[in-house]
């Protein structure tokens, strides 16, 4: 009886952490995303161009403030850096980033 419960809890609990991901990233694959992130040293990368580990780049209040903006912004460190990165690949890093950073709903 007890693991019944424990299994709708834990189904409840994804049904809502599914419905607060926004649409553009539900079907993100986010180890791919973590690979390409460090594959394509995109962390160093911001630590550069900012002080301290890169994070200060990203300001979820900023000029970034939806989930397809956010999806841009990735796509165009893509076309700018000629990484020659697939659609879904791109939105995979902006989703992990989404996650770790930015919390859009």
């Amino acid at each position: 009886m007890h693991k019944m419960w424990f299994g709708l809890l834990l189904s409840s609990l994804a049904a809502i952490a599914w419905g607060q991901t926004p649409k553009i990233f539900q079907d993100a694959d986010l180890k791919l995303g973590e690979k390409l992130i460090a594959e394509n040293k995109c962390t160093e990368c911001h630590a550069s161009k900012v002080v301290g580990d890169g994070s200060a780049m990203y300001k979820p209040k900023g000029r970034v403030n939806a989930p397809g903006v956010l999806r841009g912004m990735v796509e165009q460190c893509n076309t700018e850096l000629n990484l020659g990165l697939f659609p879904e690949e791109v939105t995979a890093i902006a989703a992990v980033l989404n996650r770790d950073y930015y919390r859009f709903k």
